[in-house]
């Protein structure tokens, strides 16, 4: 890819709601939530258990924005004791193929980009006299 030259029609244009959604809906923590209810529904215990990294802090908090923005619901079940449950919406299904289409494009170019990074890492290696 040689062509940095800016083109009017498609501007890679970024504005505010929409990186603060990119945010909230595609973080770490938003990802691996979405790949756990994409199969199936699930407690928080189970959630917890599923993405071992998280906190609980950060679990509670990730539900809660993806459950704002109408990607997951909280449904309260009628058991004894109460249990909740998360399910990933309509909504949520349908982040489903960009995703799909962000990870196959990372298949196609991980090795181009670990490449790089090798590149970059060697060169500042050298600029810091550590590669000599």
């Amino acid at each position: 890819m040689t062509d940095t030259a800016p083109h009017r029609g498609d501007r890679f244009d970024i504005a505010a709601p929409h990186r603060e959604l990119l945010d909230q809906v595609l973080d770490k923590w938003s990802l691996a939530v979405l790949n756990e209810l994409c199969e199936r529904p699930a407690r928080f215990s189970e959630l917890r258990r599923a993405i071992p990294a998280v906190t609980q802090k950060s679990l509670t908090a990730t539900l809660r924005r993806l459950e704002r923005n109408g990607i997951v619901e909280r449904v309260v079940l009628g058991t004894r004791p109460v249990a909740v449950e998360y399910r990933i919406t309509a909504l949520g299904k349908t982040l489903r193929p960009p995703v799909d289409i962000i990870l196959n494009w990372i298949e196609a170019y991980l090795p181009s980009i670990e490449d790089a990074r090798r590149r970059f890492d060697e060169a500042m290696d050298d600029e810091d006299g550590f590669g000599r």
